[in-house]
């Protein structure tokens, strides 16, 4: 991967709450950015890398799904080239919830993991 290609022109999308972290959202040509602060280190953070298909791919194949989870959606996953494990199918979660195509379902605050409502 180029990184000046991948960080050239990146659009601010917006941000997703997760269970102790907000991650900060940004769309590239071909890619997201899925950015967080670091919590130990001051002035650090983190960064993932999501491609635009990914996220179609998400979106179209779970449209209207209720109480869906990470875990789940790697699961389900029919694509691996596009995504392979809970940790990635959370960050498209999070770009969903940036968009406003998805919510985290505040039903279940009592459990570790995040449940997430997609629009139809």
């Amino acid at each position: 991967m180029d990184i000046k290609s991948l960080a050239k022109g990146l659009a601010y999308v917006g941000e997703a709450q997760g269970k102790r972290q907000t991650y900060y959202i940004f769309e590239g040509r071909k890619h997201f950015f899925v950015m967080s602060f670091s919590r130990a280190k001051r002035n650090a953070g983190n960064f993932n890398i999501v491609s635009i298909d990914a996220v179609a791919y998400i979106r179209k194949r779970f449209a209207g799904a209720k109480g869906l989870t990470s875990q789940e959606v790697a699961k389900r996953n029919k694509r691996p080239r596009l995504f392979r494990t809970a940790l990635e199918a959370l960050n498209i979660l999070y770009i969903l919830v940036a968009m406003g195509e998805a919510k985290v379902d505040q039903r279940h605050q009592a459990t570790p993991q995040l449940f997430f409502n997609l629009s139809g």
